[in-house]
């Protein structure tokens, strides 16, 4: 091991001493030193011929990591430039976008400032007979006809404007002498088109309504001018499942497969009530609230108003039945865009109903515009239509405990009836025949029995419950379904299949199998030998898509 310790001294010494000494010192020299391959041939020369194997395997090794080395310390500094050029770069763009933004922000300042003007210069012109205008402009251009400065003559010509307007106007233009903006053709304030809602209703006087009505005439006429005016056949227990969900929630989902008529139920419901329904499409776009109400544009300073938005302004006026629908509604996620209508509607006080649209007051607010906050009125019916298929998002069951189901999966069968013609009935009376069909015709105890076993039966079995909102939403539907002609069981069916039946697709289906047809037996005892004919078929459905 001696010559090898000698050898690795003197190694060292050049590699360590003699190279990276004189890198710091002198690069070029310490480049030169460590690839000096001519002086690595003599050490071995030197001192190879008396190594060993062994000494030969680690002369070896320190090459290699010697190597390794000068490598990796010739990685890091590369890898330290590259950052330093990426961090010099980034900073160099972010003051680029700093100057850019600076220079949008004075070119808004000015286009504002050069808006001002023109509309008070129109708002001038509108207010000053032709031929005196004329005069005024020229006798302002001559005077600064020899300024340096055109944006100091566009100025002082406003002030001069102004000046000469109140001298010039006498008795039949004094109201309209400021150089404030002046209206533009009735375009005032930043919600123009609620605003045109509002001078809509100055001298609007309400229609005639039918008051001697009941809910199942409702549903006959309904159904019969759907047929006879519209071409479009829908059984009877869909036209009372429509009545009867709108007393138990203002949202009523739609749903089936294409071409089954679940847009036309709508449209033809507006029909028949002689106030068109307003159809809003969904776009697959939608993300959140500001997609249905609007929002205000910060640039314009006006508010986006939408069709949705104004309908349901408009509705605050009157007393009719308002129906908006949108179209496709899980084309996008429902809970993005309308959750916080569903939580607005869930509120037990109407008057809680307030939906918040911009955070503070403008004295040119629409008139039911309070604080900046809308509130929501009773006579609005919404209707969401949802098509199954895979170009459309699953709906959550957020949505679907706080709407009302209504499946539509059959075309509809023509049938003979009578020629009907539409009729105009006021909200205050159908929500007067709701309170009525509920106080008189409550659930029966014995009903109310059943379903508590049949709560008990599916939380032991299936670990899914009821939940007090189902439980509510039954006490309003089922006496308003039973007054539109159904029967009691006929309700209890329906809505405990979309309400709660559905719920078991969620479930783990191969380990609930086996209690499909023990609960089918549960049905049947409570209720009698196959009366749940709705629970019974969705039951039956789980079972075969295991």
């Amino acid at each position: 091991m001696e010559y090898f310790i000698s050898w690795f001294r003197t190694f060292t010494q050049q590699f360590l001493i003699d190279g990276f000494w004189h890198i710091i010192r002198n690069f070029g020299i310490g480049i030169a030193n460590i690839f000096n391959i001519a002086g690595y041939s003599a050490m071995f020369d030197k001192y190879g011929s008396e190594f060993s194997p062994i000494e030969w395997i680690l002369s070896i090794l320190v090459v290699i990591l010697a190597l390794a080395i000068f490598t990796g310390l010739v990685y890091l500094a590369i890898l330290g430039i590259r950052k330093y050029v990426r961090y010099h770069r980034a900073v160099v763009s972010n003051e680029d976008l700093l100057r850019e933004l600076s220079d949008l922000h004075k070119d808004v300042a000015r286009l504002n400032n050069e808006k001002e003007r023109l509309l008070a210069l129109t708002g001038v012109q509108n207010a000053i007979p032709g031929e005196a205008m004329d005069e005024i402009i020229k006798s302002v251009k001559k005077e600064f006809s020899d300024s340096e400065s055109e944006e100091l003559a566009t100025e002082d010509m406003s002030g001069r404007l102004s000046e000469d307007l109140e001298e010039s106007g006498g008795e039949e233009n004094a109201e309209t002498s400021s150089i404030a903006p002046v209206p533009i053709a009735g375009k005032t304030g930043r919600f123009y088109r609620l605003s045109t809602v509002d001078e809509k209703y100055v001298f609007y006087q309400p229609p005639t309504y039918r008051h001697n009505i009941t809910l199942k005439e409702v549903c006959e006429e309904f159904r019969n001018f759907a047929c006879s005016v519209m071409h479009l056949y829908y059984e009877r227990k869909t036209i009372r499942l429509l009545i009867a969900g709108f007393a138990s929630t203002k949202m009523i989902l739609l749903q089936g497969i294409s071409g089954t008529g679940k847009t036309s139920l709508p449209y033809a419901f507006g029909k028949f009530l002689m106030n068109d329904a307003t159809i809003c499409s969904v776009q697959p776009s939608w993300r959140d609230r500001a997609e249905m109400f609007g929002y205000f544009n910060e640039f314009t300073k006006r508010f986006n108003e939408t069709e949705f938005l104004r309908r349901i302004y408009d509705a605050s006026y009157n007393d009719d039945i308002n129906v908006i629908v949108l179209d496709e509604m899980n084309i996008a996620r429902v809970e993005y865009y309308f959750a916080e209508l569903l939580s607005i509607l869930e509120m037990p006080d109407p008057a809680e109903w307030k939906l918040s649209l911009v955070p503070a007051a403008w004295p040119d607010d629409p008139k039911h515009l309070v604080d900046g906050n809308l509130r929501i009125p009773e006579n609005v019916w919404y209707v969401g239509t949802a098509n199954n298929d895979d170009s459309t998002f699953a709906i959550s069951d957020k949505v679907y405990d706080r709407a009302f189901t209504i499946n539509l999966d059959n075309k509809g069968i023509p049938f003979n009836c009578p020629l009907t013609s539409p009729t105009r009935i006021c909200y205050s009376d159908i929500a007067r025949l709701y309170k009525e069909a509920i106080e008189k015709s409550p659930i029966s105890e014995e009903v109310l029995k059943k379903i508590a076993i049949l709560d008990d039966y599916v939380i032991a079995h299936f670990r899914v419950a009821f939940g007090n909102r189902i439980l509510k939403q039954l006490g309003m539907f089922l006496p308003v379904y039973v007054a539109c002609g159904g029967s009691e069981t006929e309700g209890v069916d329906y809505l405990l299949a979309t309400k709660v039946i559905r719920k078991f697709e969620g479930l783990n289906l191969s380990l609930i199998r086996d209690e499909i047809d023990p609960f089918i037996e549960q049905l049947d005892n409570q209720f009698g030998k196959g009366a749940m004919v709705e629970c019974i078929a969705y039951l039956k459905r789980l079972r075969k898509m295991y």
